[in-house]
């Protein structure tokens, strides 16, 4: 758990999908992977345990994001878990359990409240789709990178002009793969 930690809460989100030399693994398997990718980026969820349609809900929400960040970056490293139409239903269906503002009257007072009809962990991932749709749509999106390390299948945010892989570890296995590339050829 707890993959890019410096990333933005989208991102995070992506790479809980990720690779080594064992082959591609998934942090989002049971619903006690759920509970702790969310206590680990801090979104509230009360007392509750996540249930099996709030983890299929991530893992939609997941592969969604995944999917419209291989759009945005013109990422063509594996092929997408669900097509793009498919992304941007069940993004945008998502966000629409985010509460809703309305205004009422209590005891002659008019006052703010909001519409709470979805458990905190819908609504914790209705706020990452909301932030998702910011940053895929936004002017952000042109920061956001496929890591293109050997094997890996990360995304991460260019947050310096000189990054280039999602981690230390990616840049030099990347660079160890230019190396032995080098060595390689001029035999």
């Amino acid at each position: 758990m707890g993959m890019l930690p410096e990333e933005v809460v989208p991102v995070r989100l992506m790479a809980t999908v990720w690779a080594d030399t064992s082959g591609l693994h998934d942090d989002l398997r049971t619903r006690e992977d759920l509970d702790a990718w969310l206590d680990d980026v801090g979104l509230e969820r009360g007392s509750r345990h996540s249930s099996s349609s709030e983890l299929a809900l991530a893992r939609r929400l997941r592969d969604a994001v995944r999917r419209l960040a291989a759009q945005v970056t013109a990422d063509d490293r594996q092929p997408p878990a669900v097509d793009l139409d498919t992304a941007l239903g069940d993004l945008n269906e998502l966000v629409t359990h985010l509460p809703v503002p309305q205004l009422t009257v209590a005891a002659g007072k008019l006052q703010a409240t909001s519409s709470r009809g979805a458990s905190p962990i819908v609504t914790g991932l209705a706020g990452v789709a909301q932030e998702s749709i910011a940053l895929l749509g936004g002017p952000d999106a042109a920061k956001l990178r496929a890591c293109y390390a050997p094997g890996c299948v990360l995304y991460f945010m260019k947050t310096h002009p000189r990054r280039e892989w999602c981690s230390v570890a990616c840049g030099n296995r990347a660079r160890a793969a230019r190396h032995y590339e080098k060595i390689r050829s001029a035999r």
